[in-house]
């Protein structure tokens, strides 16, 4: 995926990966939402597909979180309070619990939503605000929505093809997962 340099190319990263990704979430067996048999975010761990959309729901309303606090000048902790940029494996653990109560399919529902919510805040802002000065460090805004929407939908996209293959034995083909017939 090559990084988006303008609104319109955000945009349509974020719908194409994720289109992807919707579509690998609905091939999840729902026996094994809960199952935690693919790599985790730190090291020698384990997540489910629930901890998996759970991370992508966290991440995407901490994306929404830092856009509200700097609208409404409040200071943001970067990446968030009490996490620094290199614990994000405490991070994920943190979105996994705080999404644990949710059933796989309001979850589902969940990131449908936080992802709504960035189209739009994406959409309320002009090409120099996203892409004509650094936003956080050198990062500028479309940048930084960018490294927490489109690049973690095409992994987790990704993450879900490779497990859905070792642990159910589907047949792969390009970026499409075929389930046997």
């Amino acid at each position: 995926m090559a990084v988006p340099q303008n609104k319109s190319e955000l945009l349509c990263a974020i719908e194409k990966e994720f289109d992807k990704l919707s579509r690998e979430i609905a091939l999840v067996p729902a026996e094994y939402t809960l199952t935690k048999s693919m790599p985790g975010h730190a090291k020698g761990s384990s997540i489910s597909p629930h901890d998996l959309v759970a991370y992508l729901v966290g991440w995407n309303e901490l994306v929404l979180k830092w856009h509200a606090k700097m609208a409404s000048n409040e200071s943001v902790d970067f990446p968030e309070t009490g996490f620094k940029w290199s614990q994000l494996g405490r991070l994920a653990t943190k979105f996994y619990q705080d999404y644990e109560h949710l059933a796989f399919t309001d979850l589902v529902a969940q990131l449908h939503t936080a992802k709504g919510h960035l189209v739009g805040l994406i959409e309320r802002h002009s090409d120099a605000e996203l892409y004509g000065c650094p936003w956080y460090g050198k990062w500028t805004m479309g940048r930084m929505i960018q490294l927490n929407t489109a690049s973690p939908y095409a992994n987790a996209c990704g993450r879900l093809r490779k497990w859905r293959k070792t642990q159910h034995g589907e047949k792969q083909t390009g970026n499409c997962a075929l389930l046997p017939r």
